[in-house]
């Protein structure tokens, strides 16, 4: 009976002490890279966080709700609020991170005002990142919006053209691709990085760190509150992940909290 009773206690030992998982989805620049950071003083905490690259922005939010994955870190809130609200999920916000600021590229032109007449731009063809490519252009003097606040604005609400500049939309992870075949593009950070850009140099136009488009870690109402999600998202918002986030990425990707 004691030998029976010892070997109850150490399994139940060994229940408590296990780590919890926690799979989350995310890009590989930098989401993953940062999710990779905090592994070890997650692991200390009791979570074993597992990391699941993605290349395009819809996989990671179909398999959060449908219980595939507990959670993702790649969009900002606008995206989540338009994606919700095509898809029918309740996807939800837990914590704000970082933002990674829009910019312009090309390979043919050194500043803005040398765009051609009829130059063709490429950008977002999602909804959110469409209208925030076309505000960034708005401030830039490209063209002029019809409402610049408006956060989903599309190139039907363009009031002004001056250099008749004709607008391809494409994927945001495939822009990258067809900067050299392009006059521009607006391309999102993280796929900069990816594409060996360097934000603070190559762009010829790029959102301030004032912009409201803060990248999230995203779960289900669920799961939102559980304490691996709680722990995930305290490592997240620790000074260790401000500095790392400073450093590495030197203003190309900016801590929002």
């Amino acid at each position: 009976m004691k030998k029976l009773l010892a070997v109850v206690a150490a399994v139940a030992a060994f229940s408590a002490n296990a780590a919890e998982t926690l799979t989350v989805a995310a890009t590989p620049v930098p989401h993953a890279e940062i999710l990779n950071f905090v592994k070890p003083a997650l692991a200390k905490e009791g979570v074993e966080l597992k990391v699941k690259e993605f290349t395009d922005y819809i996989q990671p939010n179909v398999q959060v709700a449908e219980k595939r994955l507990d959670a993702n870190f790649f969009q900002h809130q606008p995206y989540l609020d338009e994606f919700n609200k095509a898809k029918g999920t309740n996807l939800v916000s837990v914590a704000g991170v970082h933002i990674e600021p829009l910019g312009v590229y090309s390979t043919k032109i050194k500043k803005l005002d040398e765009l051609s007449s009829g130059a063709t731009v490429v950008i977002p063809n999602d909804a959110t990142n469409g209208g925030r490519a076309l505000l960034l252009l708005d401030k830039a003097g490209v063209i002029k919006l019809k409402d610049n606040k408006n956060i989903l604005s599309t190139v039907k609400d363009v009031v002004e053209n001056p250099k008749n500049v004709k607008f391809r939309e494409l994927e945001a992870a495939t822009i990258p691709r067809v900067l050299t075949q392009v006059d521009a593009a607006l391309i999102n950070t993280n796929y900069a990085l990816e594409a060996k850009l360097n934000p603070e140099k190559d762009a010829l136009a790029i959102e301030g760190s004032d912009s409201p488009y803060v990248n999230i870690l995203v779960a289900r109402p669920d799961n939102k509150d559980s304490d691996a999600m709680k722990k995930l998202a305290a490592a997240l918002h620790s000074p260790e992940v401000k500095q790392f986030i400073t450093e590495k990425y030197k203003g190309a990707v900016v801590p929002a909290f």
